[in-house]
Order: C-alpha cells, then sequence, then structure tokens
C-alpha cells in the first residue's frame, strides 16, 4: 500500500471504521508500519553516505588548506631571500 511517491497509503479515520483502528483511534496497521520502518531506513543509509561524503570532502579541504599554505610560506621565503640578494647587491660599489 504506497502512494504515487512511495509513501505509504494513510487512511484518515472516518465514519467508515478500520479493522486494523485500536482504542486510541491509531489507524496504522502492520503495513504501513513496515512502509515507514522501511522509509526511515532508507533515510537513514542516505544520511549515512552524506555523512561519508561530508568526512571525505572536509579531510580534502584541509589537505588543500595546508598545502596551500606551504606554498605560501615557500613562496614568501623566496620572496624574502630574492629581496635580500638584491638588496646586497644594490649595496655594493660598482667596480
Amino acid at each position: 500500500m504506497s502512494g504515487p511517491n512511495g509513501e505509504p497509503h494513510v487512511a484518515v479515520g472516518g465514519a467508515g471504521g478500520n479493522e486494523d483502528e485500536d482504542e486510541d483511534g491509531d489507524s496504522f496497521g502492520e503495513e504501513e508500519y513496515a512502509a515507514i520502518n522501511s522509509m526511515l531506513d532508507q533515510i537513514n543509509s542516505c544520511l549515512d553516505h552524506l555523512e561519508e561524503k561530508n568526512d571525505y570532502l572536509h579531510a580534502c579541504l584541509k589537505e588543500l588548506l595546508e598545502s596551500n599554505r606551504q606554498t605560501r610560506l615557500e613562496y614568501q621565503q623566496q620572496s624574502e631571500q630574492q629581496n635580500m640578494e638584491a638588496d646586497v647587491q644594490g649595496s655594493q660599489p660598482p667596480v
């Protein structure tokens, strides 16, 4: 018993009565509970998969960030070294 989008068909309580209905007015039967449980399992599985992808992306981004930091530090060191060499060459008198 499922609707057009795969949702379980839930009968709204009415005057016709429902043999699955208990004293509290609960109109869900075993099939409906099984369908809801199955959907919750699928949702849980999807959420687990998304969490794994998120963890993987987070790790990749941390690695990229660390790589960029290292590259920036190396570039700064090279730039400082070139500036120091240029200062040394500029301070020597021409021969």
